[in-house]
């Protein structure tokens, strides 16, 4: 029915209509007015508690022994309340810190007040005499307030004087009992309206009823009702499509509006444009239908919907409560039916006061100690019947335990799974057990009937039908019921305790007065809050980002992130790399990916080629049309026109483009009498539309303000009289193509052809995909050689969550990376000392600090990686690859990070502290800040940063990462599967049928978490909810079935992949073990050919990417997203240990693998080079002969001269010139000889003065030697020991 364009949270809340509503309110009150749980004398009763009285004891102050003190004011009627201000006790040691502050229409049922984060303590005072007052962020209508103390000065004792800040306002009152309705009834036959405004009031009784409906015989419709204690709002203009039927879609706000409280609706139409509010949170959405007027005939009704012509009978449930202050389009319905106006029909008894219903509710605020102890009369007819109500989000607890005779014999009611289960437990090993299938921990008031006075013990929730369980005798009780939990004294069997709301409690068919257990006269408690249900829908608003699904308990709430391409507590970071620059940095290879440009940011991610050359990091976007067009009879009046939609949207392209150094389009423009331009007056007569849909043409280059094609640029058109070879109109077959790559305009949206309609005329066109290369942000980089300089920018950090992300090299012991402020709040990231980096916040909680300590130094000149994250859940903090630390945020804590200073980048405000060094690619929350403009204008920063190591060019390849040396740089190779200085040199083993490499996975590097409300060191592997795992390896072989490669896990899951009996590559993915595993054949044609073949294997969640060679790229999609749990084992070759594998993987594991694996990498192991290195570790098993080899380099130069003879022209074609080249090739062979002769002699002398000048400096090189591929892996190795004093580790 609707369409949603935006949605607000936490929006502006109601404010009183009174231009001044901010009166004291209390000052005037009569002591009768002022009531606490307890006093400690006559002088310090509740009705001394007026501000800046001194009248008795000066205050009120409750008995020491008063564990739950409350003071209640009664303000004598329905007002508006804007502010409440706090005071100690009079010339006293007495006064409140912090409070809660409750309100009630009644004084029975209570509701806590929260502020707009959600939090619901108020600060309160520090000394006795100074007023602290506390604006409402929402002004909240109401008669009673409670002050409920939390915290009080811990050398004295609580005291207070209050006073509240508000005025009165106008009320009209409709109660409806559930039956009944308001009529408002129309001077003509129907309206119709092009604006329409309604506001009330209401509070309900239930989770349903209709509020407003009114329908018209065109099919239009608008009805406000709740359902589920949700608001639900139906609108439709004139779309027969969607009458009154079961395909209407509701537009919902708000939650848990059952609850017997206030609670304001705002509905605003003006044409198709809605806004609906309810309280504080807001809908804006257009409505479908094809008009933009509501015409209702008759009447609307309030209230309920009745049935013509059968009164009192009525089509939906109808609306049990009170409405308030009902206006329809300046209308006041309650007033015209109170005068008992003709336009206003009641149907059934409206009364025009609120009636107050006493179903007071209790808390059990515990997971683990809430309990409520009762012990009931007798039942005359022996056995015993409990009810009552609950509402809970918990899917597990204790709703009812009741002790039997004889011993041990008990009956336990509690919520297992979200739903109901009863048991009778006879002995402590039998029992006998019913469950319901029916969900209760959905918040709403579920109704329980427990009846034991028959022989079926009967089990009946709200209307669905009763479960029994049968017994041979009558059940009878022995000493107290226990609802919600159980003290141990009393239970041996304790289980988790109810954590929700109870009310309307019977036993026996006798009411439990819950105000007589809390005045201590009746049954016993623990940790219960009376009078007042204090559930919170947390899900509300939805604080999960990106689509996520928000799931909760009592206490908190969770974000379910799968599919969403995001992970972490709210789903905010992206689980793919920002470009292809970024995949090229971590190792990746050319293929298909996924890219997030704006990580964090709304865009989402798309999926892009990345042609990673020697050069440049090609990003290429295609579009839908791929092949040559040909246009034929196309004219300026009748054109023809082609619209190109790419492979992501335009928000996204324009991201691409923007971070990108360079992008080209290529568009290539074949002709045969069609001209781009008029020869005449040089109007276009074709022309293609750039990205903001403006015309374009200019058809070559980068300068769009000249209207030519790339010929006349390069000044070689055909005929140098035209612009363009196509403008010279020639019968014969030209071409004008042209690279356009001028940024602001790309990519091409659509292409207009207006020539080709004359006799003879027709063009083919092609327009090719969108191609940028390099990342403008990675290398981005500013020098900080002056402690007092920094660079400053407008702050982009989010109120609810903030993440920040760079790197940095530095010598400096410390220094602050970067800083924002705000009144109290702030956020810091510093590098506190040589190996520690510190990120510390306020929101309003107190300052909370994480800190990564590294074992070696992080000032040691190389790049350092960061990255901090603040959200509403948790805050992290990772540097490199070290394990990844969290803070959990406390519970009902502030969420809202409220900063109002720039972002301080290299410094602070203060100008102390300051950062000395480099930092690059600076991120936050998705922005990318621009470095070195910002530098070239600040002094003490330079732009850019220097050493061989802070450029874009690739010195190092394969993962290997560059390290910065005194007289120039080396590779550190111990992350790549490759060797040599750079990390160029393939790494290759020869297999035969009995061997097999296995590396063993240790348990710390196993999926596990340790989170708890204290900083914990968790392992690297967990550090998102996303299943990700990279493999790339070469291969020749020239058998078949063959295992390649395999990953167990200790939970029964594996990966494999082989060469099947056709030798076509096949890879199995088992991921849950109740499933039959994943199997995929990229080609069948067969890769056991004794040729060499590249494979990598990427997965992210569901998405599976394979390439194999330049030429095959696939990408499949998984039956699950699940990780691997516990991985085991890494194997290459013959599998040894019996898994539980199917019958062909079982086959290939037998057979083994008989050729060469070359530079085999699985995430962070290169197993090949811990093969060759560290033969004795425990860590790596190798079974049978494995022999070094230079396999993989031979075949890879040797595919490459089969390619280059391959590209030959064929000699069969030149038969004439075959002795002559015979010849030729006799001279040839003879010159290069002696070419070669005199070559290898140059080479001996060289050798041997080179010889003699290293052997000067030998202890500096053998250090940069060390770099090679051998003996850097030991670093990995040695990641499960400690750290050797003559080993250096290096993070990327």
């Amino acid at each position: 029915m609707v369409t949603f364009y935006t949605l607000s949270v936490f929006g502006g809340a109601s404010a009183a209509t009174h231009y001044n509503c901010n009166g004291p309110l209390v000052s005037t009150l009569p002591h009768s007015s002022f009531q606490s749980s307890s006093q400690s004398s006559v002088s310090y009763a509740a009705y001394n508690a007026k501000l800046n009285r001194r009248d008795g004891a000066g205050g009120w102050s409750p008995m020491v022994t008063d564990h739950e003190p409350w003071l209640q004011v009664d303000l004598r009627d329905q007002m508006e309340v804007m502010a409440v201000a706090t005071q100690g006790r009079y010339d006293s040691w007495d006064w409140v810190s912090s409070y809660l502050l409750l309100y009630s229409d009644t004084g029975r049922a209570w509701k806590q007040y929260r502020h707009e984060d959600g939090v619901g303590r108020f600060v309160g005072n520090v000394n006795s005499e100074a007023v602290v007052q506390n604006k409402l962020s929402h002004s909240v209508r109401t008669r009673f307030l409670r002050f409920v103390p939390l915290d009080w000065n811990p050398s004295g004792w609580m005291g207070l004087r209050v006073e509240v800040y508000g005025c009165s306002y106008k009320s009209y009152v409709a109660d409806f009992d559930g039956r009944s309705s308001l009529l408002y009834r129309f001077n003509q036959k129907s309206m119709s309206t092009v604006k329409d405004v309604i506001s009330l009031r209401f509070k309900s009784h239930q989770a349903e009823g209709v509020l407003l409906h009114g329908e018209g015989q065109r099919g239009d419709y608008i009805t406000l009702e709740l359902h589920r204690g949700r608001l639900d709002l139906y609108l439709n203009l004139d779309d027969s499509r969607l009458k009154f039927s079961s395909k209407r879609v509701a537009v919902t706000v708000g939650s848990l509006l059952d609850d017997q409280h206030w609670h304001s609706v705002h509905v605003e139409r003006f044409n198709k444009q809605v806004n609906l509010t309810v309280d504080s949170y807001s809908q804006h959405f257009q409505t479908k239908g094809e008009g933009h007027s509501l015409e209702v005939d008759y009447e609307l009704s309030f209230g309920g919907i009745p049935l013509p012509g059968k009164p009192g009978t009525f089509l939906r449930k109808n609306f049990h409560g009170c409405m308030e202050n009902l206006y329809y389009n300046g209308i006041n319905i309650i007033d015209l039916a109170k005068r008992r106006k003709p336009q206003i029909h009641s149907v059934g008894n409206v009364t025009f006061s609120c009636s107050q219903p006493q179903l007071v509710a209790c808390t059990f605020m515990s997971s683990s100690s809430s309990f409520l102890s009762l012990l009931p009369a007798a039942s005359a007819t022996g056995g015993f019947s409990v009810r009552f109500q609950f509402r809970t989000w918990n899917t597990k607890g204790l709703l009812l335990s009741v002790q039997l005779n004889p011993e041990p014999q008990r009956l336990e009611l509690l919520i297992s799974n979200s739903r109901l289960h009863l048991t009778l437990h006879s002995s402590a090993q039998q029992k006998a057990e019913v469950s319901v299938d029916y969900r209760v921990n959905d918040g709403l008031w579920h109704s329980v009937s427990l009846d034991t006075r028959n022989l079926p013990v009967t089990l009946t929730v709200d209307s669905e039908p009763s479960s029994m369980i049968e017994v041979w005798e009558q059940l009878e009780s022995r000493g107290n019921f226990y609802f919600g939990g159980c003290p141990t004294l009393d239970c041996r069997y304790p289980s988790p305790a109810f954590q929700g709301c109870m009310r309307l409690i019977f036993i026996n068919n006798q009411p439990m007065n819950l105000s007589r257990v809390q005045q201590g006269l009746l049954g016993n408690y623990n940790d219960l809050r009376f009078d007042t249900c204090t559930i919170r829908d947390r899900c509300l608003p939805n604080l999960c980002e990106h689509g996520g699904r928000c799931s909760q308990s009592w206490s908190s709430f969770s974000c379910d992130c799968s599919g969403t391409g995001y992970s972490g507590a709210t789903c905010h970071n992206s689980i793919y790399e920002s470009s292809c620059e970024a995949y090229k940095l971590i190792g990746s290879s050319s293929g298909f990916y996924s890219i997030d440009p704006d990580g964090s940011g709304p865009l989402g991610p798309t999926q892009v080629y990345c042609n990673m050359t020697d050069e440049k990091v090609w990003t290429v976007l295609t579009h839908n049309s791929t092949a040559p067009v040909t246009v034929q009879g196309s004219s300026l009046q009748r054109p023809h026109i082609m619209k190109f939609n790419y492979s992501a949207s335009a928000e996204l392209l324009h991201a691409v483009v923007s971070m990108s150094e360079q992008c080209q389009q290529e568009v290539v423009y074949n002709c045969r009498k069609s001209r781009l331009f008029n020869t005449k007056d040089g109007s276009p007569l074709s022309w293609w539309l750039d990205r903001e849909g403006e015309r374009r043409s200019y058809w070559g280059g980068f300068l769009p303000g000249v209207q030519q094609c790339s010929c006349s640029l390069e000044e070689n058109c055909m005929d140098m009289n035209y612009f363009c070879n196509c403008d010279a109109d020639r019968e014969a077959w030209a071409n004008d193509t042209g690279i356009l790559s001028y940024k602001d305009h790309l990519p091409v949206s659509q292409i207009v052809i207006g020539d080709t309609n004359r006799t003879g005329s027709q063009a083919v066109y092609h327009v090719g995909p969108l191609r940028c290369y390099g990342d403008k942000s990675v290398w981005n980089a500013a020098t900080f050689y002056q402690e007092s300089s920094y660079l400053y920018f407008p702050a982009p950090l989010g109120e609810l969550t903030t993440d920040i992300s760079f790197y940095f090299k530095t010598s400096a012991p410390s220094g602050v990376f970067l800083e924002n402020l705000g009144l109290k709040d702030f956020i810091r990231l510093e590098l506190s000392a040589p190996s520690v980096v510190t990120f510390s916040f306020d929101v309003g909680n107190g300052p909370a600090v994480l800190s990564v300590k590294s074992h070696l130094p992080l000032n040691d000149r190389q790049w350092h990686h960061v990255r901090a994250e603040r959200n509403v859940k948790e805050a992290s903090l990772q540097v490199d690859q070290l394990p990844l630390r969290f803070l959990e945020a406390p519970a009902d804590g502030h969420i809202r990070l409220r900063l109002s200073s720039q972002l301080f980048v290299g410094g602070t405000a203060s100008q102390q502290k300051g950062f000395l060094g480099c930092i690059r690619s600076l991120t936050v929350n998705s922005v990318k800040f621009d470095l070195e403009e910002r530098a070239r204008m600040t002094p003490g920063v330079s732009s850019g940063c220097p050493g061989y190591c802070s450029g874009s060019s690739s010195l190092c390849h394969n993962r290997g990462r560059c390290i910065e040396k005194s007289n120039g740089y080396a590779c550190d190779c111990s992350q790549s599967a490759y060797g040599g200085t750079t990390c160029n040199q393939e790494v290759s083993v020869s297999f035969d049928r009995e061997s097999s490499v296995t590396y063993m996975f240790q348990e710390p590097f196993s999926v596990m978490q340790n989170r708890s409300s204290q900083a914990s060191s968790v392992s690297i592997e967990s550090s998102g909810s996303r299943a990700r795992e990279d493999m790339a390896f070469s291969f020749i072989t020239s058998q078949s079935p063959a295992m390649l490669l395999t990953v167990s896990t200790s939970s029964q899951q594996y990966i494999t992949v082989i060469l099947a009996r056709n030798g076509s590559l096949q890879i199995w993915y088992h991921l849950q073990i109740d499933r039959s595993p994943d199997v995929f054949s990229p080609t069948i044609s067969s890769l056991a050919d004794s040729r060499l073949h590249r494979v990598r294997i990427h997965r992210v969640g569901k998405n599976l990417y394979v390439q194999i060679d330049q030429d095959i790229h696939r990408k499949y999609t998984l039956s699950s997203d699940a990780e691997l749990i516990l991985i085991r084992t890494l194997t290459l070759g013959k599998v040894i240990r019996e898994e539980n594998f199917s019958e062909e993987v079982a086959q290939a594991a037998l057979k083994g693998f008989i050729g060469c694996l070359s530079s085999v990498q699985f995430n962070h192991v290169a197993l090949l080079k811990a093969a060759l290195t560290n033969r004795g570790s425990s860590l790596v098993t190798i079974r049978g002969p494995l022999v070094q080899s230079n396999c993989g380099t031979l075949a890879d130069s040797s595919s490459h001269t089969l390619q280059d003879q391959g590209g030959t022209p064929n000699n069969e074609k030149e038969p004439r010139g075959r002795d002559t080249q015979k010849d030729l090739a006799v001279i040839a062979g003879v010159v290069t000889a002696v070419v070669f002769i005199a070559v290898c002699a140059l080479a001996v002398m060289t050798r041997l003065l080179y010889q003699r000048r290293q052997a000067q400096r030998s202890n500096s090189m053998k250090e940069e030697q060390r770099h090679s591929m051998y003996t850097d892996y030991r670093t990995e190795l040695h990641l499960h020991n400690s750290v050797r004093d003559n080993m250096k580790e290096y993070y990327i």
